[in-house]
């Protein structure tokens, strides 16, 4: 399999000095990019061309920052920006795409970029990785016990079907948006990094064909690194070749393997993606100078994977997995990327842009200006009060023999809660859980009291023993009961969905209990076991719908998992962070904008909340905690560290 991480000594870049006019644009109609097969080149209007890249990702940014953070790369010296199609940003319900609301509206972000005067390339996947969850496949196909994932259509056929829906819907987007149409759109990626996956020629023919039959004929490319291009023989006819984390000696190795079309380093690696759990935010000391210095003076093309990586809101961030660990994400998704999190150009982006600029020998465009960020006092402390209790809020249940998955129930993302009466039989004091496939982290309760947590994510039991905090796969201990009356035993297990694997051999990967629940008595004189069926499944998707349902409660919840607001007056507004460093684990929302996830696990701590999400006057932070009984403080920062 493919490791990128050995390849986090990459990138590079370029420029176009004017903004483009509109009588440039018009001509664009007019220019041709194509392969000279005698010299492994791209060529624009017949002409060598080096594209210079960088990549960026629309759901990842807020749209009114989409021109800023295009201008921002520009001024570093791109030619061109990257940018990943999430497939299940677009279609989150089966059949139903939406290319136009708030971020989702790509046509518009590719016109910015030529605006700019920069060209795109375009990945769509329908597979992209990216550290978004099931690396843009939609959830909904997991609701097929029989699925397969990323296959051919004899292989995968409810995969593929829904496959060719999307890239119908796409190509109706992109097709007038291609060079030779007068868009801005030098190439579309099939697939992604499908060698670290697999072989499967006539899938990957399959989905070029799909394009095809839409209307666009290419120009193609693939990407993989380059050891599993070379074992999977992943690359297509007559398309160029992307290498994650080539260096020179790389593309020189692949020019001379595929000499009849033109390779380029379609990753260079800035910086690195972060887990829960990390000792600390990733690939902050890769430096790329020399790299970058290499490439322009070979006049090599290239896309620096990421130029700016955004943010994971709400639920989208995804998984790896490594050594049978699983690794979710982080919500930032800063990368160290030389354009962070906020768009602000950090200390490598003055050094790789003035590599740039004296390769070139043409001064840059200037930077933007710089985005408004809200004045904060970091000793003032804000306390949240306690708003409501989600015990008070749920739903009407769905009644299973066994637990069933969250995409089996038809939700996609968010918590769900399985409840179940103990059975009365078992009535010796020790007894314990086993639940061999619990995704990803589950509070359990007993008669509405909370007995403790399971964490499919691999920590430290005695750093959370307060938490009474177990790691995934071993047996949870449950409080000892022994008296003999009929009264019930309630069991609650209140599970959150992390992020779905999106890079690793696990290709399908459901939330929540996926596996019997066995109930097991340890008394060493009395062992008994029983498989625990008939169960009641609550739906808590914490969507817009659910969190308008929520109301102030009258009295203060003695169970943990709970709500939390604080009102907020801005007289102006700003980007700002959250500091949850007092809070455990949870989900924060501004003014019904998610934030996405925090976790007191670490390594980060502070949420990014756009100025776009605030407003003069009140706002509202809401904060959703599994483990708060009492609120804590939080604290305003201009910062991620």
């Amino acid at each position: 399999m493919f490791n990128r991480r050995q390849f986090l000594h990459v990138s590079a870049l370029s420029v176009i000095s004017s903004q483009i006019s509109a009588a440039t644009t018009s001509l664009l109609a007019q220019q041709r990019f194509s392969f000279s097969t005698t010299e492994n080149q791209f060529l624009l209007d017949q002409k060598p061309f080096q594209i210079r890249s960088g990549e960026m990702h629309p759901a990842r940014i807020p749209k009114a920052y989409w021109k800023h953070r295009i201008q921002m790369a520009k001024a570093m010296g791109m030619n061109t920006i990257a940018i990943y199609v999430m497939w299940n940003y677009h279609e989150e319900r089966e059949g139903v795409f939406d290319f136009s609301t708030e971020n989702r509206d790509i046509r518009h972000f590719m016109q910015l970029c030529q605006d700019e005067g920069l060209y795109v390339l375009l990945r769509p996947g329908p597979y992209i990785c990216g550290e978004w969850d099931l690396g843009g496949i939609p959830a909904y196909l997991l609701r097929h016990d029989d699925i397969v994932l990323r296959a051919n259509s004899t292989t995968a056929p409810h995969y593929m079907h829904a496959v060719k829906r999307y890239i119908q819907a796409l190509a109706s987007i992109a097709k007038p948006l291609m060079l030779e149409h007068g868009g801005p759109i030098l190439m579309v990626q099939i697939e992604n990094e499908f060698g670290s996956y697999g072989s499967d020629p006539a899938y990957l023919e399959e989905l070029r064909q799909l394009w095809v039959e839409h209307g666009i004929s290419g120009p193609f490319y693939t990407q993989d690194g380059l050891p599993q291009l070379i074992t999977n023989k992943t690359s297509i006819p007559e398309a160029a070749i992307g290498l994650s984390g080539g260096e020179v000696k790389d593309i020189i190795k692949a020019r001379e393997l595929y000499p009849q079309v033109p390779v380029m380093c379609g990753e260079l690696y800035p910086g690195w993606l972060t887990h829960w759990g990390d000792p600390q935010l990733q690939g902050t000391d890769v430096d790329m100078s020399a790299t970058i210095a290499a490439m322009m003076r070979e006049k090599l093309s290239f896309n620096i994977y990421v130029i700016h990586g955004g943010t994971n809101f709400g639920f989208s961030a995804g998984a790896n997995t490594e050594k049978g660990e699983y690794q979710p994400d982080i919500t930032s998704y800063d990368y160290a990327a030389p354009i962070n999190e906020q768009g602000q150009p950090n200390q490598f982006y003055w050094k790789y842009r003035a590599i740039i600029e004296q390769a070139l020998a043409q001064k840059l465009a200037p930077l933007p200006a710089a985005i408004p960020q809200l004045r904060t006092d970091p000793r003032q402390e804000y306390l949240p009060k306690f708003f409501c209790s989600l015990w008070d809020y749920l739903p009407a249940p769905v009644k299973t023999k066994e637990p069933a998955s969250m995409e089996s129930l038809g939700q996609t993302s968010g918590f769900i809660l399985y409840q179940k009466e103990l059975p009365q039989e078992i009535q010796h004091p020790q007894r314990s859980l086993h639940i061999a496939e619990l995704h990803d982290y589950a509070s359990i309760h007993l008669n509405q009291k909370y007995c403790g947590a399971i964490s499919r994510t691999k920590i430290d039991p005695q750093r959370f023993a307060k938490l009474k905090l177990t790691n995934h796969r071993h047996a949870f201990p449950l409080p000892a009961w022994t008296d003999n009356s009929s009264s019930k035993k309630t069991l609650d297990i209140l599970v959150e969905a992390m992020g779905r694997i999106n890079y690793g051999r696990v290709a399908v990967d459901r939330k929540g209990i996926c596996s019997k629940v066995i109930l097991q008595s340890t008394h060493p004189d009395h062992p008994q076991s029983e498989e625990l069926q008939d169960w009641l499944c609550y739906h808590l998707p914490m969507d817009q719908y659910f969190l308008q349902q929520l109301r102030a409660s009258k009295s203060v919840s003695k169970r943990p998992g709970n709500f939390f607001k604080l009102p907020l007056d801005f007289t102006r507004t700003g980007d700002v962070y959250i500091d949850m460093q007092h809070w455990t684990k949870g989900v924060v929302w501004v003014n019904g904008h998610a934030l996405g996830r925090y976790w007191q696990l670490g390594p980060q701590q502070r949420l990014y909340c756009p100025a776009t999400s605030l407003k003069k006057g009140r706002n509202d932070i809401l904060i959703f905690d599994l483990h708060q009984l009492d609120a804590t403080s939080i604290s305003l920062r201009n910062s991620l560290v």
